[in-house]
């Protein structure tokens, strides 16, 4: 049950005020042998719950999974394997539409249909073709919360010329918002934000090696930066990254 039925069922009668005011809490959150989930995320922020199967087994992602769809119409899942993909596939036929986004590791569970897809597209590029695994995971996290994407791969400052190409290629697109994901020095987010006339987030990759290697040095080269417009998410972070862009775009757009 989500907040319109509960006001409907105050508003026919059904309930009275004090039942109404108690259901309205529960819907925060409920909670289940280890897991307390945000079951009124969607309510507030117009975002799904979005559960990281990282660190989880796959009864609990299960598990979770299906009490949220008991209130809401949509839940994604983070860093999913394809085995974890393929159970929740085959567990949820009858019950939701469920989507796997191999390359960046999302699993989409829908019990409606996903609109068209909105515009300005929000623009995702990487410096390498190593980083493509967390630009993929933002891009399915755009899609599924309702944006286009356009994707520029494979455009570091290695070979400078590359980047004029994407920027330019994002401005002809329209795009006002756009997700930079960068490993090793981290510069890209940096450039491109100097040319890019919209919003950049930046992402540091976790591509690199030695000394600052694992994504730090990216993420200090990111923090230090002196382009103004550009804000920073942690490292590998292509949710947090996604949610944000898409809420830029939203408020963008009124």
């Amino acid at each position: 049950m989500d907040i319109n039925n509960i006001l409907d069922d105050y508003k026919e009668g059904r309930i009275d005020k004090e039942r109404a005011i108690r259901k309205i809490k529960l819907l925060a959150v409920k909670e289940l042998e280890n897991l307390c989930l945000d079951i009124s995320r969607k309510i507030r922020k117009d975002i799904p719950e979005i559960i990281l199967a990282e660190g989880k087994t796959n009864e609990d992602v299960i598990r979770a999974s299906m009490t949220i769809l008991e209130e809401n119409n949509h839940v994604i899942i983070s860093r999913a394997n394809k085995q974890l993909a393929n159970i929740i596939i085959e567990q949820f036929k009858d019950l939701a539409k469920a989507s796997y986004y191999e390359k960046g590791r999302v699993i989409s569970i829908r019990k409606e249909e996903l609109k068209e897809l909105k515009e300005p597209p929000i623009a995702i590029v990487t410096a390498g073709t190593a980083d493509v695994k967390v630009a993929e995971e933002a891009r399915a996290v755009v899609n599924e919360l309702g944006f286009k994407t356009i994707c520029c791969y494979d455009v570091g400052i290695a070979g400078l010329q590359r980047v004029f190409l994407a920027v330019k290629k994002c401005i002809e697109e329209n795009a006002e918002v756009a997700i930079v994901v960068a490993g090793m020095e981290g510069a890209l987010p940096s450039v491109f934000s100097s040319l890019f006339p919209g919003i950049v987030i930046g992402v540091p990759s976790s591509v690199g090696y030695g000394y600052g290697g694992g994504g730090v040095a990216a993420l200090m080269a990111m923090l230090q930066s002196c382009t103004p417009g550009m804000v920073i998410v942690n490292i590998d972070n292509g949710v947090g990254a996604a949610v944000a862009a898409v809420l830029i775009s939203r408020l963008k757009s009124l």
